[in-house]
């Protein structure tokens, strides 16, 4: 009897296993499948309006705004007092990134990144932040996508970023030029910090890929 309960175990265990596999395969084809689905299919870039950028630093994206444009003045909700360094506030962009608020805090590079904390945040336990951080105008490469927005499209993308702010506790950043804010949403294996981008992206009805965990599936529309 008690062999037969170890092989039944070990049976479920290999079941298991093989579930896990299957996963890791279906997530990214998934992903390229969701990410090659076009919503907004018509959308040109306009020839005149505001300039924002898409920044992609190989596993996260964000959007990177000019400070002030369209009557919309960014300091409003991200004031140059929540830095370090108030006096590092006078750039001209600002990049907001999302994602889950204990990984965000606890993972200033990606040498701090533990399993247990990227387990928890795949599994959209806890709160979301806010990463905002004060830069100069970004310089078009590989890894930065310029596009041009029509003003009202541009203000359909800043409805979208001010409707994630929420009421919350205000954190400092890494270093001078960036702070955190507490955010709404749940982080996770579905709805990751790509996703909220594409998500902004397609509020302001730039064509963009319907499903993007990953940042190519972001980049690969602009």
């Amino acid at each position: 009897m008690p062999r037969n309960r170890t092989a039944t175990w070990t049976r479920r265990e290999l079941g298991l296993a093989v579930l896990l596999v299957a996963l890791v395969v279906a997530y990214p084809v998934a992903a390229l499948i969701g990410g090659a689905i076009p919503v907004n299919s018509n959308w040109r870039q306009a020839d005149a309006g505001v300039r924002i950028y898409v920044i992609d630093n190989g596993i996260h994206s964000d959007l990177v705004l000019p400070v002030v444009a369209q009557g919309v003045d960014w300091r409003e909700q991200a004031s140059p007092a929540d830095l370090r360094n108030p006096a590092q506030g006078g750039h001209s962009h600002m990049a907001f990134g999302w994602g889950n608020r204990d990984f965000y805090l606890k993972t200033p590079s990606w040498s701090a990144i533990s399993p247990g904390r990227t387990v928890r945040a795949l599994s959209g336990i806890g709160p979301t932040v806010l990463h905002v951080t004060r830069l100069p105008e970004p310089q078009v490469g590989p890894k930065v996508r310029a596009l041009m927005l029509r003003p009202e499209e541009y203000r359909r993308l800043v409805a979208f970023i001010r409707g994630t702010f929420t009421e919350g506790p205000r954190d400092k950043g890494y270093g001078d030029h960036d702070s955190f804010y507490a955010a709404r949403g749940h982080y996770s294996a579905f709805n990751t910090c790509n996703q909220w981008t594409s998500s902004g992206l397609r509020a302001a009805g730039v064509r963009m890929g319907a499903w993007t965990p990953f940042p190519f599936g972001v980049m690969q529309w602009l």
